[in-house]
């Protein structure tokens, strides 16, 4: 397994380390539960390092990222990101991804791990060698707190509005800093160089508001706020028609797959994906089939414990006439009762305060 530059200090603080996509991350280091409700209310640590990351610069370059991905990075504002994602040619999800744009040709694009040798060779092939992933650790703060934490290292962090991004520097090294995240609480996205990757966990550790979290708490995080998950909730078999990214399709402009989905848009009748509760502790899971009055309909890709609304969780591809909040079906071989509820499950996230 590949390791980040902060493995050894996951393991100094316990961290129960895990297989993801060839990395070895920390699943949990206090607890799930534990470190999913000091997100919610406190800050958290998260060592991100494994995903993807490209500076793509030049108007040339900028234009040909374009043709890959259905978002339009010439119309996000400098200053901002956007999310959108590559598409094969037929409209399935490759990845999902975010493009900041900081400054007129200059942008900082963030994939993920499990796809990214293809998505580097596709960016690679139109957009030159743009791949600094290698070189650079990602770190996330997120939770109500972070911005009061992150100040003190880094004041740029308070200029920053939701999902706004900018040059700051820590320690007099430059670094791409984001008011985005993966929770749906108040966060920034740490993009450092590898060396100084360790000495920024440690200070922001420091702060006595602030612990370590893992994968675990993370994707129950995420699936409270509706956040999907590449390879897990969409992949190639999938298009952003399904995959409920829609609103993110540029279509007045040209990009790969963008034929396919005018078709299939146009055909209609595709399902959808939505979000699921249970009425107890008990969860769906991925690869369950999901029942309507006993036929099956579809299927559930994510499920866990909602540790913040105290019930399961999840979500599932069904047609779309069943797809409207409260529809009743079932999941899985004990026909565990689900029913559809609305976006995101969870409603008191700080992410845009």
């Amino acid at each position: 397994m590949r390791r980040t530059p902060l493995h050894d200090e996951h393991v100094a603080l316990g961290g129960k380390v895990v297989d993801f996509h060839g990395w070895a991350l920390p699943v949990q280091f206090a607890g799930i539960i534990e470190e999913h409700h000091h997100t919610r209310t406190k800050a958290a640590l998260f060592d991100c390092s494994h995903m993807g990351e490209f500076v793509i610069r030049g108007e040339q370059a900028v234009r040909a990222f374009g043709n890959l991905v259905c978002l339009d990075p010439l119309k996000v504002p400098v200053g901002r990101g956007k999310y959108g994602a590559m598409l094969n040619g037929a409209g399935g999800i490759i990845d999902d991804v975010i493009a900041f744009r900081l400054d007129e040709f200059d942008f900082y694009v963030v994939t993920n791990a499990g796809p990214l040798e293809i998505v580097s060779a596709r960016i690679r092939d139109a957009a030159g060698d743009t791949d600094v992933s290698d070189d650079t650790a990602k770190i996330d703060i997120q939770g109500p707190l972070a911005r009061d934490i992150l100040a003190n290292e880094i004041p740029e962090c308070t200029s920053l509005k939701y999902y706004q991004a900018r040059y700051a520097t820590w320690n007099g090294v430059e670094i791409v800093l984001s008011r985005t995240g993966y929770t749906g609480e108040l966060g920034y996205e740490l993009f450092v160089p590898n060396r100084i990757a360790v000495d920024l966990w440690r200070k922001l550790l420091s702060y006595p508001d602030v612990k370590p979290a893992g994968l675990g708490a993370r994707d129950t995080l995420r699936t409270e706020m509706c956040y999907g998950l590449s390879g897990q909730d969409f992949d190639e078999s999938r298009t952003p028609l399904e995959a409920g990214m829609a609103n993110f399709i540029a279509w007045d402009k040209d990009f790969v797959g963008r034929d396919a989905l005018l078709a299939k848009r146009e055909a209609g009748g595709y399902p959808v994906l939505t979000p699921i509760k249970t009425g107890d502790r008990r969860a769906p899971r991925h690869g369950f089939d999901a029942k309507h009055n006993g036929n099956i309909v579809g299927v559930v890709t994510s499920g866990t414990f909602g540790p913040s609304v105290c019930h399961g969780i999840g979500f599932a591809y069904v047609p779309q006439p069943l797809a409207t909040p409260e529809t009743k079906l079932t999941a899985g071989p004990r026909d565990l009762d689900i029913e559809t509820t609305t976006v995101p499950i969870y409603t008191r996230g700080t992410c845009r305060t």
